[in-house]
């Protein structure tokens, strides 16, 4: 049985040339949809679960992003800080010595991901606690789910929770949601610099220690202007509807 979770990170460092020029100026996680930040609304998510403790790492812009969360007293939030973005793997790595536990959440502070019945992370929770052999859990959920996201999939998914990259596929049915659990033992004897956190998830299939759960809610990919203006739309329709 896993220790409960309560650390989680948001990543929170990189260059959002895609999203240009909206990012000229303000750093991609800071951009609001629907009045909210993108990275205030993944730490909602960790508040929901139970998680108090937070780290984002910063560097494009990230004077922004240290003011922005000097704001935000409803959860402990630590900064670490890199000199030129280190990408997603090399980001959490250098984040490890401010992240406790043996196990800890990571979210994209470029998506938003809204829960279902039950809130995601609390799902994602209660799978690693019932798992003693894996090191990687993703929160995936079907392409066709993903509002504002026009890429052919990123993983299949068998019968038992075990997912494989596309690979030579045309298309895969899943989408990465960029949501999920990670052990610390994934990073031990890698060395520090600029990587990818698709590395360990290689490696975590490899192995056979890697599941993912499926999104039962929904999640928006906010990449692009054009996306940003999709997730507008998303929540105006909502809003309407729920008022």
């Amino acid at each position: 049985m896993s220790d409960a979770i309560t650390f989680g990170m948001v990543l929170a460092a990189g260059l959002g040339t895609r999203m240009r020029p909206l990012t000229l100026y303000t750093p991609k996680p800071l951009i609001k949809v629907a009045g909210r930040t993108m990275a205030d609304r993944a730490l909602d998510r960790f508040l929901e679960a139970g998680v108090q403790n937070a780290v984002l790492n910063i560097s494009y812009l990230g004077d922004q992003i240290a003011k922005h969360f000097e704001e935000r007293s409803d959860l402990a939030i630590s900064l670490s800080e890199e000199d030129e973005p280190l990408e997603t793997g090399g980001g959490v790595q250098k984040a490890l010595p401010l992240l406790k536990g043996d196990a800890f959440f990571v979210m994209n502070g470029d998506a938003i991901l809204l829960n279902g019945p039950t809130p995601a992370l609390e799902r994602l929770a209660a799978k690693w606690a019932r798992e003693d052999e894996i090191d990687v859990l993703l929160l995936l959920l079907p392409s066709h789910k993903a509002t504002g996201y026009e890429g052919q999939g990123d993983f299949t998914l068998s019968s038992d929770g075990i997912p494989a990259f596309r690979g030579e596929l045309d298309t895969a049915p899943y989408v990465f949601s960029g949501t999920q659990v990670l052990s610390r033992r994934v990073f031990e004897g890698r060395e520090m610099g600029k990587w990818s956190l698709r590395e360990v998830y290689e490696q975590a299939i490899a192995q056979g220690r890697v599941k993912a759960i499926v999104h039962d809610g929904d999640w928006l990919h906010v990449g692009t202007p054009e996306g940003l203006d999709v997730a507008e739309d998303y929540f105006a329709k909502r809003e309407s509807v729920d008022g």
